[in-house]
C-alpha cells in the first residue's frame, strides 16, 4: 500500500509539472512595433523593408509555420515538430477522407485535451507552403496570386487583418505561445508595407 501511495505521489508530480510548463509556456508574449515607429525612416523602401521584417515575427512564428508544411503533413506545437497523430493534407488541404481535420478540431479550443480548433481548421495549400524557404522567398510568394490564393494585394491586407482562422494565431488556447502582438497591430504593418511599395528581403 505505501509503494502504491508513493508511485501515485510520484505520477501526481509530473502531472503537475507537465501541466505548469505548458501555462507558463502560455503567458509569454512578444510585442510588435508600431507603425509609427518606423515613420522616421526616410528612405520609403528601406521602411518598406523594415515594416515587413517586423510582420515577418507573426508570418515565422509556429503558429503561423505549422499550418504552412511545404510537404502533407502539418506541424505542431511551438517546437513544430511532426503533427501526431499522423495526418496528411489530403486533396482539399482539409485532411484524408476517413481522417478530416474536423474529425478531432472543432469549432473551437478545446482546452482540457489540448486540442486546437476554428470552423475552418485546414493547412494552406501546398503553393502557399512557407517551411523551408528564407524570408526573402516567403515574401515574393505572399504577393504573387498564383501561389497566395490569388489574392491582389488588398485582398491580401484584409485577409491578415481580418481573418478569423489567422486571427486564432493570437488565441491558440492552454500551452501554446501566442503569434507576436495583436492581429490587429500585424494588419497595420501588412498596409503600411504594401502602401510604401511592399519591399521584400533579398532572397
Amino acid at each position: 500500500m505505501g509503494r502504491l501511495l508513493i508511485l501515485f505521489a510520484g505520477a501526481a508530480a509530473i502531472v503537475t509539472v507537465g501541466a505548469a510548463v505548458p501555462a507558463k509556456q502560455a503567458d509569454k508574449v512578444m510585442t510588435l512595433k508600431s507603425v509609427h515607429s518606423f515613420a522616421s525612416i526616410p528612405d520609403q523602401q528601406q521602411r518598406s523593408l523594415a515594416l515587413f521584417q517586423e510582420a515577418s515575427k507573426v508570418i515565422t512564428h509556429a503558429r503561423c509555420m505549422n499550418c504552412h508544411p511545404a510537404g502533407d503533413r502539418p506541424a505542431q506545437g511551438d517546437d513544430r515538430h511532426p503533427h501526431m497523430p499522423l495526418v496528411v493534407r489530403g486533396v482539399d488541404n482539409f485532411g484524408a477522407i476517413g481522417m478530416r481535420c474536423t474529425t478531432c478540431h472543432g469549432p473551437k479550443n478545446f482546452d482540457p485535451a489540448g486540442v486546437p480548433g476554428h470552423p475552418e481548421w485546414h493547412l494552406a495549400p501546398v503553393e502557399m507552403a512557407w517551411v523551408g524557404k528564407s524570408l526573402g522567398e516567403i515574401c515574393e510568394q505572399i504577393k504573387d496570386p498564383a501561389r497566395n490564393g490569388g489574392k491582389s494585394m488588398e485582398e491580401l491586407v484584409h485577409h491578415m487583418a481580418e481573418d478569423s482562422l489567422v486571427g486564432w494565431g493570437w488565441h491558440p488556447g492552454k500551452g501554446r505561445e501566442p503569434a507576436p502582438g495583436t492581429q490587429k497591430e500585424f494588419g497595420e504593418l501588412i498596409k503600411a508595407w504594401v502602401d510604401s511599395g511592399a519591399v521584400c528581403p533579398a532572397t
